[in-house]
């Protein structure tokens, strides 16, 4: 079958720039909503990062650097709930995969414009009978509102001419131009895809474990830290979840073998063999397997989408502060507590040591009071007492007799009170 290169065509024109609307569409809200998400997980990060440094700021003192931190920790929640709640109210539709899913259909029937129908007198009323289709199906898909910008670059989008491989978009089709534009460049960009997503898988598998472990060593010697390794396994959990690695690298891997069966069948035929049935089951089996391949995707995205919450993923930013502080708190009080039961612990061991040696203290004195050593200086100072007091009582009684007609008074003569003052009993005590 020879080329047939034509002019292009109006409902051509318009096809593929509805194409083109779609696709910029789909790609400019895809990079926004996985825009939106790293920021989201980026901030709660920081949150914990911020909210552990300022455990070791004493509030006693504040500085420039404590008022900052405090202030970017009252900040980065706020940023995550703002981020969640644009999310949730502008990308959370995911219309960018109805879009996604309008562009592939277009292009599958594009194709099959250029190649089954070329020969077909209704293909243009075919044609635009199935794009007013798709845009009505997806007018319902999106809920009424289809808030596009128009597209102005170039129509086909991909198109270079510099590259023998790159589809013009407006010719009619041969079965070896659609198995070069078509076929080997869907495998191509599927087996880069492919690679590219598989290393991403084993990077952030890679990542959880390595957080994981982290998690685990600062538990043992830094457990206020481990809020942070603990943050990092969440974020790189949640998303490993919102990119959907394994359903995409076993779609793209299907995609492959499925096209690299019809490349080895196109190569194997001759070219007598390369007949008008033949291309055309090339071109039905290859567009099946792509739209096939679209179809699952978006269902495994939608699904993904389904399950990931935005406003649930930015409350990771309050649950790591808190947690953050209420491990904070748990340590403090962990150490007030080791302190109290220290101190408590002294205290009763010099309670019990006081006791003990106040009571040996007593023992003692009990066991010295008993002895006959101390019995009988008792006892002599008890004699010697007495003998005293017999002495004082008996020198009174004399001067009481001596003295009884005396009057003691103002008139009493001196060398009278001299001789009774001589006579007084002296005490025994040192002066001073």
């Amino acid at each position: 079958m020879d080329t047939q290169p034509q002019q292009a065509t109006p409902i051509l024109q318009i096809a593929w720039t509805r194409y083109a609307q779609l696709d910029a569409y789909s790609k400019k809200r895809t990079k926004a909503h996985i825009n939106s998400r790293r920021w989201i997980s980026i901030l709660s990060v920081l949150a914990t990062f911020l909210a552990i440094l300022t455990t070791f700021i004493p509030d006693e003192s504040p500085t420039l650097l404590s008022v900052s931190l405090k202030f970017f920790l009252i900040l980065t929640p706020i940023l995550g709930s703002a981020l969640a709640a644009f999310g949730s109210k502008f990308l959370s539709s995911g219309d960018w995969l109805i879009a996604r899913a309008g562009a592939e259909e277009i292009l599958k029937e594009i194709y099959n414009y250029r190649t089954v129908l070329a020969n077909t007198p209704t293909r243009r009323a075919w044609l635009e009978k199935r794009l007013a289709e798709i845009q009505r199906s997806m007018f319902r898909g999106m809920n009424g509102e289809l808030t596009m910008p128009p597209y102005n670059g170039p129509i086909p989008p991909n198109y270079s001419p510099s590259d023998p491989a790159s589809d013009p978009g407006f010719n009619d089709l041969t079965g070896d131009e659609y198995f070069k534009h078509r076929l080997e460049a869907q495998l191509n960009w599927h087996v880069g895809r492919v690679n590219k997503r598989q290393v991403e898988r084993t990077r952030l598998q890679i990542f959880i474990i390595l957080s994981g472990v982290f998690g685990a060593l600062l538990a043992v010697f830094l457990p206020l830290w481990t809020a942070l390794a603990a943050s990092f396994t969440a974020v790189f959990i949640g998303w490993q979840e919102l990119r959907n690695f394994d359903s995409v690298v076993r779609n793209y891997s299907k995609v492959i073998m499925e096209l690299n069966i019809l490349n080895d069948h196109w190569k194997n035929l001759e070219a007598d063999e390369k007949s008008s049935t033949e291309f055309f089951e090339i071109v039905r089996s290859t567009e099946d397997i792509l739209w096939g391949q679209n179809v699952e995707y978006i269902k495994a995205m939608q699904e993904a989408l389904k399950n990931s919450d935005l406003e649930e993923e930015a409350g990771l930013v309050n649950r790591v502060i808190k947690a953050a502080r209420e491990s904070d708190r748990r340590l403090k009080q962990a150490m007030e507590d080791s302190v109290v039961e220290f101190t408590s612990e002294k205290l009763s061991q010099a309670e019990e040591t006081l006791s003990e040696t106040f009571e040996t203290a007593l023992n003692t004195l009990a066991e010295e009071a008993s002895s006959d050593l101390v019995r009988a200086e008792l006892e002599a100072m008890q004699r010697g007492l007495q003998e005293r007091f017999a002495d004082i009582k008996s020198t009174l009684a004399e001067i009481a007799e001596d003295f009884a007609g005396v009057e003691i008074g103002a008139n009493t003569p001196p060398a009278v009170l001299n001789s009774l003052l001589t006579r007084y009993p002296k005490s025994q005590e040192p002066k001073g």
